[in-house]
Formats: structure tokens, sequence, C-alpha cells
């Protein structure tokens, strides 16, 4: 048992849990899509000169209602509410770390590959996590150390299956996921130290989904983000056997650190993968 896997059980989560999250995660979604769906958005800039829009507002809302009214016992830290002191979070042990709008830039260029992302963090570590691509209908979810689903409805009703990474090789010709808008050098640099292999690039934290499901083999991100970016995600592909780890050191990346809430570059891949690179980390 890995230290996700222990920081899990320690909470004993139920499973009821879950099913409660991804609701609340649908609810944002349709937030979004009501504002998704009108001719016109309405675009202004964050401070970090990144974009915030109606439709996040929106989807914020939704999920800390629901959060409060289900599961008051734990703090809530989002990107749209995020200025909350070091002082304050440092006596955190477990708390919901949200994103209610993950890739507004695709958001606005209306492509449909975002995200609404809810986790839970325990100890420094996710330990639940639910993305949810409304456009797409796609909603991954796990809690560490019991398991990883994708649940998306299909032309004859829903279909709910289980992601497992744990004997899923490496394609013959890697897939890399990278980021639609952000591709920094040293992603390049990484991506053309891998060899011969296929690049898809995606928006949000669908990458890391795409690993979960099997659809990728490894998301180099080598560039920043912030924890909220990343929490939800994290705890889905883990889920799933996946893991998620700081480069160059191959550590385990850990959240609500005093310093910031960025996050240092991380590979998120398959098991696989950091065998077959010779960097297996039994943690």
């Amino acid at each position: 048992m890995n230290v996700f896997e222990s920081s899990a059980t320690q909470l004993n989560i139920p499973e009821d849990m879950l099913v409660k999250l991804e609701q609340l995660a649908k609810q944002a979604g349709a937030a979004i899509l009501r504002v998704y769906g009108k001719p016109a958005l309405s675009v202004t800039q964050k401070l970090d000169d990144s974009p915030v829009t109606e439709a996040d507002i929106a989807s914020h809302n939704v999920i800390i209602q629901g959060l409060e009214q289900h599961f008051a016992q734990y703090p809530i830290l989002s990107e749209e509410s995020a200025k909350i002191s070091w002082q304050q979070r440092r006596q955190w042990q477990t708390y919901w770390l949200i994103d209610p709008l993950d890739g507004t830039k695709e958001f606005i260029k209306r492509n449909g590959e975002f995200t609404v992302n809810i986790a839970l963090i325990h100890q420094g570590k996710p330990v639940v996590g639910v993305v949810f691509a409304p456009v797409l209908n796609k909603c991954y979810s796990g809690i560490v150390g019991q398991g990883a689903w994708l649940s998306q409805v299909t032309d004859i009703g829903e279909k709910r299956t289980a992601l497992s990474l744990k004997h899923r090789q490496i394609n013959a010709q890697p897939i890399v996921v990278g980021s639609r808008s952000h591709m920094s050098p040293d992603v390049a640099n990484y991506v053309a130290s891998i060899g011969e292999h296929s690049m898809q690039s995606v928006g949000s934290s669908l990458k890391f989904c795409m690993v979960a499901e099997g659809l990728a083999d490894v998301y180099p991100r080598l560039g920043p983000t912030s924890e909220w970016d990343t929490g939800a995600a994290q705890a889905v592909l883990e889920s799933a056997g996946g893991q998620v780890l700081i480069y160059p050191q191959l550590e385990p990346l850990i959240y609500n650190q005093q310093d910031s809430v960025l996050n240092p570059y991380f590979i998120a891949a398959s098991p696989a993968w950091f065998q077959h690179t010779d960097t297996a980390i039994n943690h």
C-alpha cells in the first residue's frame, strides 16, 4: 500500500461520497453549459492575466453550496476564492480543492475541452477526485485504493466502466498527451528524448484522464500549473493505478505547500511508463 492509498484508508471514504460528488460536478457542468450556450461570452482578466467568465463563477457557486450542504466538515480552496493565508491553510489536514472550470481558454474557444474538478486532499495527498467534461458528457472519478471509473452517456444510456492501469503496457509507438494551450520548451525537449512517438494535444485536466483511460502513455507537464488544476485528475489517475511524480526528482507531488499553490514540474503516467524509462518508484 503506497502513501496515497494509506491516506484514503485513514479517512474511510464511503463510495456514496463519490456518487454525491459526481452529481455535484454534473450540476456545476449544467451551470457552465447555460453560459456556454449564449451567443456571446463575457470575459474579464484576473490579476495574473488569466481569463475568468460568468461560467467560472456560476460553477464555483454551485460547488461551494453543495459541499457546504453535504460535506461541511472540510474547508474549501477554490481557484475562484484562493486568497486564503498560509496561517489558515497550515491547519488543514483535510480539505476540498476545486477548479470550477478548468480550461477557461478552451471554454472561450468553444472546443469543449474543459472540465469541472473536485478533489479531496488529505495530509497533502489527493485521495478522492471527480473530473467532469460537460460537453463530452464524460465523468471520471476515483477513490485512491478503491478504484477509478468513467461514466459516459451513450445512445443506449449511461455506461460506467472501471479504469485500471495495472496490466497496461506501453504502446509500441508511445502516445504523449500535452496541452493545447501551453507547450513549453522543456516539454519539447522531453518529448524529443522519447524517440519515435505520437503526440496528442488536449485542454484542461483531460490529459490526466486520457492516461487513466489508457488513451495515452504519458503526460509531461514541464511548465506552470496550480494545485487546483491537478488535484482531482491526479486522484483519478492514481486511483486507476497511475503515478504523478515531480520531474526530474521523481518524488510524489505534495499539496498545500507554504510558499505557493503552484506545482513543480511533473510527469503523469502509467506504471509501465516509469518501468520502461527505468524510473519505477515504490512509494
